[in-house]
């Protein structure tokens, strides 16, 4: 007999159908905690450099009383106890039957006698210094005790007081600037405004006439702008075309520098830590007919008369903050410490942190000594103040 046949499930509408199985969530990260695990992060980052880069210092405990004035310390009473004049001195007693202190004494005067009769130089010598000694030993005796109270007063000076008065001491030197205790260097600017002024009101000087009509005078400016730019890495050339007529002095009406002209010059490649303008001295003039004037570097200024040009600075801060980054990150590498490690690996251990450390201050040091680097660009405009009268020739182009 076959098997039934089952009939097919009637169609369901597909509103009806849902999902069975959920779909997997979406992993969500909150900016609250990404922003607490930066911040963390930066604070440890932050606490372990400053711990690394803490400089050592050594303070040397000191007890207060030592740091009182000697002069304030009372006497004790040995110094009280001791004489204060040879008067005062206690008597010897007489001498012993065994002291041979003034036979020899005798002795030796005696000898020092017949040998001063002589004819030798050396014993003449021998004589001299003896005597010498003897007198430093009676002026010994007859000085003062060099250990005496304050009520004392010294006997050498009654009769200095008595012959005359004593010369005014010769005004102290004025004592050094301490930078520390004096950071803006106020007491200089005290002396400066104290200072009289004890030349003659007169001035020793008589009017001069002019050398020559054809003069430019100290003082006069000469417009130009930069053909070259300039790097201060490297020292080098700067050139400078003028850009306005210079007339002279005198008159105003006689064109002695025309336009067009050159200043040839150079610049100071040596740069000091936080400078920003550049030194550039000017050395001649070129006229356009070829003709030339040396001048005795004339330091250059810009346009509003200020001594050197600024343009751009590059202090090379990256390259610093590239060297801290790997000192600081050196150094935390050799403070570490292992437990429980064999005397030999405690030794490689610290030998290796010790040549790191070293060197990782030897890179921050050199990454300070660094100059910064100033750079003008071409076209910057520059100004040349005459400061010594110059005699041209009138220019006729």
């Amino acid at each position: 007999m076959s098997e039934a046949v089952i009939p097919p499930a009637p169609k369901v509408d597909p509103e009806t159908l849902a999902i069975r199985t959920k779909p997997a969530r979406a992993i969500r990260f909150r900016r609250g905690v990404i922003i607490a695990i930066a911040a963390l992060g930066s604070v440890s980052l932050t606490t372990v450099a400053w711990v690394a880069l803490k400089p050592r210092v050594f303070s040397a405990v000191t007890n207060a009383q030592e740091l009182s004035e000697p002069s304030n310390r009372p006497s004790t009473d040995t110094l009280n106890g001791l004489p204060a004049t040879y008067g005062d001195a206690p008597k010897l007693g007489p001498p012993l039957p065994g002291d041979l202190g003034r036979p020899i004494l005798e002795s030796q005067r005696k000898m020092a006698a017949e040998t001063g009769t002589g004819g030798d130089p050396s014993a003449s010598q021998v004589a001299q210094e003896r005597e010498h000694q003897l007198a430093e030993l009676k002026s010994a005796r007859e000085s003062g005790v060099l250990v005496q109270g304050r009520a004392a007063a010294s006997p050498s000076t009654a009769p200095d007081a008595a012959t005359g008065p004593s010369p005014s001491p010769a005004p102290a030197a004025s004592p050094a600037l301490d930078p520390d205790r004096d950071p803006n260097a106020q007491g200089r600017k005290a002396q400066f405004v104290g200072t009289l002024d004890r030349s003659d009101d007169i001035n020793p000087h008589t009017l001069t006439a002019a050398p020559s009509p054809y003069l430019l005078s100290a003082g006069s400016v000469i417009t130009a702008s930069l053909i070259t730019g300039l790097r201060s890495d490297l020292p080098g050339l700067v050139t400078a075309q003028v850009t306005a007529q210079v007339f002279d002095s005198p008159t105003g009406r006689i064109l002695l520098i025309p336009q067009g002209s050159r200043l040839i010059g150079s610049y100071d490649s040596v740069v000091a830590f936080g400078q920003k303008r550049a030194l550039i001295v000017w050395q001649r003039i070129v006229l356009p007919d070829g003709s030339s004037l040396r001048i005795d570097n004339v330091p250059a200024t810009d346009a509003s008369g200020y001594s050197g040009l600024q343009d751009k600075v590059d202090f090379h801060t990256w390259a610093l903050l590239k060297g801290v980054g790997l000192s600081t990150l050196l150094g935390v590498g050799s403070e570490l410490t292992v437990t429980g490690e064999s005397d030999l690996v405690q030794a490689i251990r610290q030998s290796t942190q010790q040549n790191v450390s070293r060197a990782g201050d030897q890179l921050t040091s050199r990454n300070l000594n660094i100059q910064p680097t100033i750079t003008i660009r071409p076209g910057a405009t520059v100004r040349l103040v005459v400061h010594k009268d110059l005699i041209l020739a009138p220019w006729r182009g």
